[in-house]
């Protein structure tokens, strides 16, 4: 059973909020962090890409189970949902100063919201 006080929505939708947000405010900076080694830099930026919105999905599966939505419905909304985000988020990117679109991005974006929703698909959709 799934605990729908106001505090407990407020928490659940919070959070959900908060991490879109600074998603788009790590978005809106002209250009990310680096390392000093370009070859692990590379690397490391997909799977960046993948637990960022691997993140955003479980926020929005926590956030849409708190309303009594059906698993089914639970599940694909929330893969819409963050992907219709990291779409817009690459959209954004393109009009940021030393940013651009990358559909490479949106790629591993999606696995990682495709992980994370399998794996909560598979842990019984609690």
């Amino acid at each position: 059973m799934h605990r729908n006080s106001t505090r407990d929505r407020l928490a659940r939708w919070g959070q959900l909020l908060l991490w879109m947000g600074l998603i788009f405010v790590f978005s809106s900076q002209p250009d990310r962090p680096h390392l000093a080694e370009p070859t692990i830099d590379r690397l490391l930026e997909p799977l960046g890409h993948a637990l960022e919105y691997g993140v955003l999905a479980h926020l929005w599966v926590r956030a849409l189970r708190g309303e009594g939505l059906a698993p089914t419905h639970v599940l694909w909304t929330s893969l819409l949902l963050s992907w219709l985000y990291a779409l817009s988020d690459e959209w954004h990117q393109s009009y940021v100063a030393g940013r651009e679109a990358d559909l490479l991005d949106l790629a591993f974006d999606t696995l990682g919201m495709g992980m994370a929703l399998m794996g909560w698909t598979r842990s019984g959709r609690k």
